[in-house]
């Protein structure tokens, strides 16, 4: 994304979508649907150039294929050679079932990009994803092909290499993940790799030495700090400082009742302590909701250390979806917005202040006060962050719907227990233009 002119790129089972948004990230003009009908894994902007796109897709009876755009989407064209494995002679080698993860090489090599597929391969593209050939030692290891298990062993839609991460300091240097497989670090450009497994729990009743039992969901590399990874896990959230070895269970300081099993992870683009996941409920049966039903981030801004919930402008309760590895992402901004997209097919931005408020005193201004949730807490987060002093004030103040205790300092007027729209109120998105306040009866 750029400041001017930011764009967000939503992948989904039904086809892409563009969002093209103005410089303040408050109105987005949609482009889309692009493939409408098919299932689109990966959709990704080379941000070496600002223009070339590849979309990951599944089409049906044609198969998986990449398709690629060098013109942010106007008109897009099939890969000439697509990611595959090595053909054998007697038809028993493996098949490319779709690719689930694209990566732009670094920026000293313009024109690279790489793909993990599902089942379990790495691929390289060395002409801006043209045509694609296989990388590194590990698609036909004999140990590789070990640990990746069966493709019946994997995730519902299979199993996958994901979170190619490169270092930005030396392309040769570079991580993976694999579900199943673990978490591999090569330094000499894939001839070889080692498994960065010390720390890491796995499924209990299983052995903690064994890659093909280890399930990253998500392994990020710090942006401004490249010698830190974080890592959500099937089993955990987790950190790593080089040159250490060994995973810390930074997802033990969240709370017991959310625990830290979840698929995304997201880093701030500027501050290396500073990160967002997405917990989902990790009982045995894992059902892909958020615990309770109460879906939120949390964000911590000390590498792990301690742990804040956001859920303002997230549904309070009966919100069974979560969010998968690929759908949360933030802008480069100096305030990230952080973009959510739900398995209930919703896409979301959540976006912070971009004031700095520490020594000044704050007023809010909101249309009505009621339960009091969002106005204590970005009370409190004002107050955290320095603020004299916090005022409130509210068109209508309706008392009776107070969850715990909070009061405005300036009221126009209190409210009876009606469902009220206009200036700003609405009910299923409509009437809030309304020049008055009105009271909806019946199904209105």
């Amino acid at each position: 994304m750029s400041a001017a002119h930011p764009v967000l790129f939503v992948a989904t089972r039904k086809g892409a979508w563009l969002f093209h948004g103005d410089a303040d990230r408050q109105c987005w003009r949609i482009d889309g649907p692009h493939f409408l009908g098919q299932i689109i894994n990966d959709l990704v902007l080379d941000p070496r150039d600002g223009r070339t796109l590849l979309a990951a897709a599944s089409t049906g009876h044609l198969g998986p294929t990449l398709m690629r755009s060098t013109d942010l989407g106007a008109h897009w064209h099939e890969a000439a050679t697509p990611p595959a494995f090595v053909a054998t002679a007697d038809s028993s080698g493996r098949s490319v079932k779709h690719s689930f993860w694209l990566e732009p090489g670094p920026a000293s090599e313009p024109g690279v990009w790489y793909a993990g597929t599902s089942p379990q391969g790495l691929f390289r593209s060395t002409d801006g994803g043209d045509t694609w050939s296989p990388f590194s030692i590990l698609n036909d290891d004999p140990n590789f092909r070990e640990w990746m298990g069966s493709e019946q062993d994997g995730t519902p839609d299979g199993p996958k290499l994901h979170s190619i991460q490169i270092d930005p300091r030396n392309p040769q240097h570079f991580y993976i993940g694999m579900s199943g497989g673990g978490v591999h670090e090569s330094t000499d450009g894939g001839r070889s790799f080692t498994a960065l497994l010390d720390g890491l729990a796995v499924v209990e009743g299983f052995p903690l030495d064994q890659p093909t039992f280890h399930d990253p969901h998500c392994v990020r590399l710090c942006p401004g700090l490249p010698d830190r990874l974080y890592q959500q896990n099937h089993c955990g959230i987790y950190r790593l400082d080089r040159p250490a070895t060994r995973w810390q269970r930074i997802g033990e300081n969240m709370p017991a009742e959310v625990g830290d099993i979840g698929f995304p992870l997201v880093l701030h683009p500027h501050d290396p302590d500073t990160l967002w996941v997405f917990p989902m409920n990790g009982d045995t049966v894992w059902p892909r909701t958020s615990p309770d039903g109460k879906p939120a981030a949390y964000r911590s801004r000390d590498g792990g250390a301690t742990w804040q919930r956001q859920d303002v402008g997230l549904p309070a309760e009966q919100a069974w979806w979560t969010v998968k590895r690929q759908a949360m992402c933030a802008d480069a901004e100096r305030t990230p917005g952080l973009y959510l997209g739900t398995t209930s097919g919703e896409v979301r931005l959540v976006r912070d202040i971009d004031n700095d408020v520490a020594g000044r005193r704050i007023l809010l201004i909101d249309d009505i006060l009621e339960s009091g949730k969002t106005l204590r807490f970005v009370r409190e987060l004002m107050l955290e962050r320095g603020a004299t002093g916090v005022d409130i004030a509210v068109l209508l103040d309706k008392r009776m719907r107070r969850q715990g205790t909070l009061d405005a300092d300036f009221v126009g007027f209190d409210c009876p227990d009606y469902f009220v729209v206009g200036y700003g109120m609405d009910v299923g998105h409509a009437f809030r233009e309304l020049p008055f306040v009105g009271i909806v009866k019946g199904d209105a």
